[in-house]
């Protein structure tokens, strides 16, 4: 990376730019910065995830993911730069066969609801869609690898299923299952 800060009030975003790692600047609206400050909010979601009490394993994994989210913001603020790697996307798609395979299988449609980690765990998992659709629009114009889409595609996926896995840990007594949806159809097919 081309230079750390060391002071965080530069004023050079003052004129509505930011610069980006390789010195050039964007204006703060640009596709490129959005899709950085989403990966970044995502991050710092996933640090309130983790201010929970959680499962070791599942604390292990959610710290890689955050290690990971900064290579992923650091390659997008160097166009053509490679930081996030294949075995990145791997490793989610590991842990999402390992996850899924205790949980039951769905009934219905679920709400992001339950215990405050579970429900903090589908926070978590709006924000990687908004990321996503940030970097697949910024894709649109190239500069982009597969990766990162690929990355933000399975961490959403992974935190749906571990906010299910949070429920059932049930780790502050308010869970233990899946908060399924009462839809229409349900209340109208009940005996």
């Amino acid at each position: 990376m081309a230079n750390r800060l060391t002071q965080i009030a530069t004023r050079t975003g003052d004129d509505g730019t930011t610069g980006l790692g390789d010195g050039t600047r964007l204006a703060k609206s640009h596709p490129r910065v959005a899709a950085m400050g989403d990966v970044d909010e995502l991050n710092s979601q996933l640090g309130v995830l983790l201010a929970e009490p959680l499962p070791d394993d599942v604390r292990s994994l959610l710290v890689t993911v955050q290690h990971e989210l900064f290579n992923l913001g650091g390659e997008l603020s160097i166009p053509g730069f490679e930081l996030l790697k294949p075995d990145a996307v791997r490793a989610l798609d590991a842990a999402l066969a390992r996850y899924n395979a205790d949980l039951p299988r769905l009934k219905e449609f679920i709400l992001p609801a339950g215990t405050r980690s579970a429900a903090l765990a589908h926070v978590a998992r709006s924000v990687a869609r908004r990321a996503e659709r940030a970097v697949v629009a910024l894709a649109e114009d190239g500069g982009v690898r597969s990766e990162p889409l690929q990355y933000l595609n399975r961490l959403s996926d992974l935190l749906f299923v571990l906010a299910r896995v949070l429920n059932r840990a049930n780790l502050d007594g308010l869970g233990g299952d899946d908060v399924y949806w009462n839809s229409e159809r349900l209340a109208r097919d009940a005996p």
